[in-house]
């Protein structure tokens, strides 16, 4: 039952690894230190919606044998908003990715460093850090061997081990269960917390992970026959990340004294409290949360630029390649070398603010369309949970540019 059952493991792990990166363990880290289990209730609602639309995602992928960049071109008539779709999209996944690649790849590093401390290389006037180029390394062979089977084990395996450290640090806090449903279950929504709240979702409901997975599923499931396997490897895999980021969240709420701005912190400020083993667990899950982050966005990127612009969306296709290994390598670059561009990344924001409500309203319009999905398309149950998201997803978009604009 276990083999057949790790045999029908699909995407779902690999979508989760893709929402859990540095900036999903940073966001629970803070909101766990100044907001104890309060805003759990933000983190469990993400889960729900994250679940609905990868669920979507997935079927359209099986259904359709296509990708959502795909889909988007042939769909939609009117050519100026085809290009402005598009245009949209691209900077939305190409660029942001590539904005957030270094962060990826330098919250890995936070988490080698916390074990092993700094490395540098110094060349000429210029210093280089050292794990940067060694994750880049290892994220350059599992994405150029292009087999989508090693891929997933790759993943698969780093998953489990972030799941597990995380899951064992909030274990060694021993946290009090009952506020911990008070969390869950009773939401309290303030000035103070809101941003905080539209942070948790915003790093759970990712717009790139819905091209990820229409365009992975493809690769492991060829027939709607596989539509019940797809289903529970998204369920599966969606809510074991949605607990992982609960249980950051648990473990930071623990520290009362320790001045705390990001995970790295965290895992110093657990250390007297409870021990160095905690500092360890915490630590190798930074390390797992970077890395598959640091694989999985490069991988969207490829398969999102490949779809718009008419190319093969396979993982040896030259062009596929090349993307992806432009991503990678400005990630690396960047990481190296501590530069931060906070301009691109503010642009990244907006453009994911923006896309969101957009892709969440064409995912609906899509999986309404008989053309595309026959019997598959959504039951009244899905389009009224899909709707409810929809707003959602308006509301996090205008409030997240708001933010990027200073005028919240």
């Amino acid at each position: 039952m276990i083999k057949n059952w790790f045999r029908n493991i699909g995407p779902g792990p690999l979508v989760a690894a893709a929402f859990i990166g540095p900036g999903t363990v940073t966001v629970c880290t803070l909101a766990g230190v100044n907001f104890g289990f309060s805003l759990l209730w933000a983190m469990l609602l993400s889960i729900v919606a994250t679940v609905v639309l990868q669920e979507m995602s997935a079927r359209l992928g099986i259904v359709s044998q296509k990708g959502l960049s795909e889909i988007i071109r042939s769909e939609i008539p009117n050519p100026l908003v085809r290009t402005l779709a598009i245009v949209l999209i691209l900077s939305a996944i190409v660029i942001g990715n590539a904005a957030y690649e270094a962060g990826n790849i330098s919250g890995s590093v936070l988490g080698l460093e916390t074990l092993f401390g700094a490395s540098q290389i110094v060349i000429g006037d210029i210093s280089f850090a050292v794990f940067p180029l060694i994750i880049g390394a290892i994220a350059f062979v599992l994405l150029y061997i292009g087999n989508y089977k090693i891929l997933e084990k790759a993943l698969i395996s780093l998953v489990i081990l972030m799941s597990l450290a995380f899951l064992i640090t909030a274990i060694l806090t021993k946290p009090d269960m009952s506020q911990i449903f008070k969390g869950l279950f009773m939401p309290k929504f303030t000035d103070e917390n809101i941003l905080t709240v539209i942070a948790l979702v915003g790093t759970t409901v990712v717009p790139y992970n819905l091209f990820l997975h229409a365009s992975l599923v493809k690769e492991k499931w060829k027939d709607t026959s596989d539509l019940k396997f797809a289903r529970k490897d998204t369920i599966v895999a969606v809510v074991l990340g949605g607990i992982v980021s609960m249980c950051i969240i648990i473990s930071a709420a623990a520290i009362k004294t320790v001045e705390v701005t990001n995970a790295a912190d965290l895992a110093k400020g657990l250390e007297p409290l409870f021990g160095r083993f905690s500092s360890y667990f915490l630590s190798l899950g930074l390390f797992a949360a970077g890395i598959t982050s640091a694989i999985t966005a490069p991988l969207a990127a490829a398969y999102v630029a490949s779809g718009c612009l008419g190319w093969r969306t396979h993982m040896k296709a030259k062009r596929f390649r090349m993307v992806w290994m432009f991503i990678l390598g400005l990630g690396v670059l960047f990481s190296s070398i501590g530069f931060k561009s906070i301009e691109i990344i503010k642009f990244a924001q907006v453009a994911n603010g923006l896309l969101l409500p957009v892709i969440a309203g064409f995912l609906l319009w899509i999986m309404n369309k008989t053309s595309i999905l026959g019997r598959y398309k959504n039951s009244l149950i899905q389009n009224v949970l899909g709707f409810v998201i929809f707003g959602i997803a308006l509301f996090l978009g205008v409030k997240s540019i708001l933010k990027v604009f200073n005028v919240l």
